[in-house]
């Protein structure tokens, strides 16, 4: 029986699965696999590496390094998030990715993206922590409009959580049959259609399918939630979610906020349950 961890995106938000991340990994809690969907896949590769702390403190370290995430990024590089700098630079030199520990972990890591041309999920199994790799986490985590599609194989993909941003269907699909499901809203948290689309669909008139994908996400997302909740209550599955909104924006600069949502996931995870029936 496999036993897997679902990751729900959400930026900044996603300090909050780090902090529950990091308590599971101090107490050696292991799964057959993680499927991270945007910061989910961006934080939860660290679990695989088995490197704890490693998210709370970057992020506090470049909170306000415009090469990681500001507007002047954006204008130069068309990416809020500097791509170079994030995936390239930050992983490689400044804060390491422990890479053979990543390879060396027999637990599967697997991403989400979206397929800029369908508007569909494309999912990806992730063994090796090369360049590669790190593109598909790029692109499970590049949102729409502050990002550029991230191409790859010949193809664009952006934000996973465009089209699948709690993945608990995928993941038993593959067998994984007792899950802890991590999202970054709280509790009974249900999606409302987005205001004003009408003004986003010149923006993304190259990309017709984002635009249904964003149009249509919450139908999807709530349907989602309801389907977890019923594996919960069919002890199928566990949740860990906030008790109450992060009060955490997507973009974030400030570390002590950064450290005060670590801190509440550090709680959450303390206070988890993992138990199947």
């Amino acid at each position: 029986m496999k036993t897997g961890i679902v990751l729900e995106g959400g930026a900044m938000r996603g300090l909050f699965t780090a902090g529950v991340l990091d308590v599971l990994m101090e107490r050696g809690v292991k799964f057959d696999g993680l499927v991270g969907v945007s910061a989910g896949a961006c934080f939860g590769c660290n679990y695989k590496s088995g490197q704890i702390g490693r998210v709370i403190r970057y992020n506090k370290r470049y909170a306000r390094d415009p090469r990681y995430c500001s507007w002047k990024s954006l204008l130069t590089t068309g990416d809020l998030f500097g791509a170079e700098f994030c995936y390239r630079t930050l992983p490689m030199e400044l804060d390491v990715f422990d890479a053979k520990a990543f390879e060396a972990n027999p637990m599967e890591f697997h991403i989400v993206a979206t397929d800029c041309a369908t508007g569909k999920s494309v999912y990806k199994r992730l063994d090796k922590a090369d360049e590669r790799a790190f593109d598909w986490i790029r692109a499970s985590a590049s949102m729409p409009l502050v990002s550029r599609p991230v191409a790859i194989d010949g193809g664009l993909y952006l934000d996973g959580g465009l089209s699948d941003g709690i993945p608990l269907r995928y993941f038993e699909s593959l067998g994984y049959e007792r899950n802890v499901v991590v999202t970054t809203r709280p509790r009974g948290y249900r999606k409302f259609p987005k205001r004003r689309m009408c003004f986003l669909k010149p923006l993304l008139q190259r990309y017709p399918a984002i635009y249904e994908a964003l149009k249509s996400r919450h139908v999807w997302y709530n349907k989602t939630l309801e389907y977890i909740d019923g594996r919960v209550a069919a002890g199928k599955a566990v949740l860990i979610a906030p008790d109450e909104p992060l009060q955490i924006s997507r973009v974030c600069h400030d570390p002590a906020v950064m450290q005060r949502v670590y801190d509440i996931g550090r709680k959450a995870g303390e206070n988890a349950e993992l138990t199947f029936s």
